[in-house]
């Protein structure tokens, strides 16, 4: 038997990839919840850091990417972070890439 290969990876090779996706949350509310949960030092505000950490919760691909993206949508006035005025913008920019069920 030829083993095909790519790149060093062995395409007979048994892959055992599980995605298991993030619950979605149901309301807007409970999205915005969501990415309170990730105010780990509780200073009322969202930073890069736990902004990616809320979108890689959230199934996102590429999450500081994502939290990056985030924050150019959302932090008004460009301190880095976003605040509870902040927020819905944030939440806005999140149902439209489709982090909401509806």
């Amino acid at each position: 038997m030829v083993q095909t290969t790519y790149r060093g990876v062995d395409k007979n090779c048994p892959r055992d990839i599980v995605e298991v996706p993030a619950p979605v949350p149901c309301t807007k509310e409970q999205l915005k919840m969501t990415f309170w949960r990730y105010d780990t030092n509780r200073d009322g505000k969202l930073s890069r850091k736990e902004l990616k950490e809320a979108f890689n919760y959230l199934g996102a691909f590429i999450p500081g990417w994502r939290a990056h993206r985030a924050l150019n949508h959302a932090d008004d006035n460009g301190d880095g972070y976003i605040t509870e005025e902040e927020v819905d913008d944030l939440i806005n920019y999140a149902v439209k890439l489709g982090y909401l069920k509806l």
